[in-house]
């Protein structure tokens, strides 16, 4: 099992800067990815950045160029610098790690954060 701790959400202005921090404990040897996935009210949860290991960071097109992911294999936790907020990027942040089972390795876990807020003002 891993469980996942986020932090670092908050209210912002637009044009702003937030840094999300996600880290995970337990079977943090099993994990090879960390990301981020965000739900604005009234819409489905949206793939947002991940790091996997051996793969580049991957980002969505709508986030490209603003957010930076930053991955700590010794610490298991995974940041996220949002520069140039907008409040088209106001959702509940939640942190994702995906991980082989501990006694499969052919079978991939998914485990969650229970999300933190980030807020951009108009």
């Amino acid at each position: 099992q891993v469980q996942l701790v986020e932090s670092g959400g908050g209210l912002v202005q637009h044009g702003g800067s937030l840094r999300l921090s996600c880290a995970a404990s337990g079977a943090i040897f099993d994990i090879y990815s960390m990301g981020w996935y965000r739900q604005a009210p009234g819409k489905q949860r949206e793939f947002v950045a991940a790091e996997t290991t051996g793969e580049s960071a991957g980002y969505a097109d709508s986030v490209k160029g603003r957010f930076t992911i930053s991955r700590d294999g010794a610490k298991a936790t995974v940041y996220l610098q949002m520069n140039s907020l907008v409040p088209e990027d106001t959702a509940v942040y939640v942190c994702n790690a995906k991980a082989t089972d501990i006694y499969d390795s052919s079978v991939h876990l998914d485990y969650w954060g229970q999300g933190t807020q980030v807020t951009v003002s108009s």
